[in-house]
């Protein structure tokens, strides 16, 4: 069994937008990390919560379910979700099952971030 990491930092920016950073392995063990950091982020209307993913090395299952709650959770707040960074491979998972026509994707956290002053 390897040893299952995720780091999860939090930035809150001068504009209200906040962004978190998760590195390493999104899975069903380190699903609650990335959960709780989540449920405490400050979400407001019209600040988004942008979730930096170029880090990421691995994402099951578990992992997309806690990113979809969590959009959820950002439009009931009157916000937006935005991911940045997917590999190449989660942005195909994304696409295969739609969530690409759901979640808004960027490249980086930079565009992301940017989105908001356009």
């Amino acid at each position: 069994m390897t040893d299952r990491t995720l780091t999860v930092e939090q930035l809150i920016h001068e504009d209200g937008s906040v962004l978190l950073t998760a590195t390493g392995e999104l899975d069903h063990h380190t699903a609650p990390r990335l959960t709780r950091t989540l449920a405490d982020a400050p979400v407001s209307p019209g600040a988004p919560l942008v979730i930096d993913l170029s880090g990421l090395t691995y994402c099951d299952s578990t992992g997309i379910t806690v990113l979809v709650t969590t959009y959820h959770r950002v439009r009931a707040a009157g916000s937006s979700l935005r991911l940045a960074g997917l590999s190449d491979s989660l942005t195909r998972v994304f696409q295969i099952v739609g969530l690409d026509q759901v979640l808004s994707l960027y490249p980086t956290t930079e565009a992301a971030l940017a989105a908001s002053r356009h």
